[in-house]
């Protein structure tokens, strides 16, 4: 199953491996019953789908709407759904406004920030910094893992791939 989370009226695949243009399998989901989607769901929530279910999640202009700048809590406890719902190796396509873009905040609807020292927080053996620069230890609440694959800032948009690594490297 590929699922496009908040996909509004646009169900166009913006990002793909490469010989993966069409959609395989398409779920579409979002919290707006005026779009029609396959899933009626509010993203604040857990994904209402079994674990191991998914070989892609794409989320284009739609992380910056969900969870509240310095939610830490709700950023790991998404990112660890979403880890679960994917199958070991499935990805997460994603774009959102970069920090040079208007939009960042220009858009009354965003409520955080995505960016690449972000990321880093969901790779497991990036832990290994801690306690050798400022990076912060969330092993005792984060388990899950994703390498990152891809991320690129280009024309005020932050472009990103991530991949799920199961069983996870986490050491805590």
């Amino acid at each position: 199953m590929e699922l496009l989370v908040g996909c509004g009226s646009n169900h166009s695949k913006k990002m793909g491996l490469q010989g993966h243009s069409d959609w395989d399998g398409l779920v579409t989901l979002d919290h707006n019953p005026l779009h029609n989607p396959d899933v009626l769901h509010d993203l604040n929530e857990p994904l209402p789908f079994d674990d191991d279910s998914c070989d892609e999640i794409h989320a284009y202009e739609v992380l910056e709407h969900l969870g509240s700048l310095g939610d830490w809590k709700f950023f790991f406890s998404q990112w660890a759904d979403w880890w679960r719902v994917l199958v070991d190796g499935g990805r997460v396509f994603a774009t959102v406004p970069a920090m040079d873009s208007p939009w960042l905040f220009g858009d009354p609807s965003h409520t955080r920030v995505i960016n690449m020292e972000q990321l880093t927080f969901l790779n497991q053996p990036a832990y290994a910094q801690v306690g050798k620069t400022a990076m912060s230890d969330f092993r005792d609440i984060y388990k899950a893992d994703f390498d990152i694959e891809f991320a690129e800032n280009q024309n005020g948009t932050f472009k990103f791939i991530l991949r799920a690594v199961k069983p996870t490297r986490c050491l805590v």
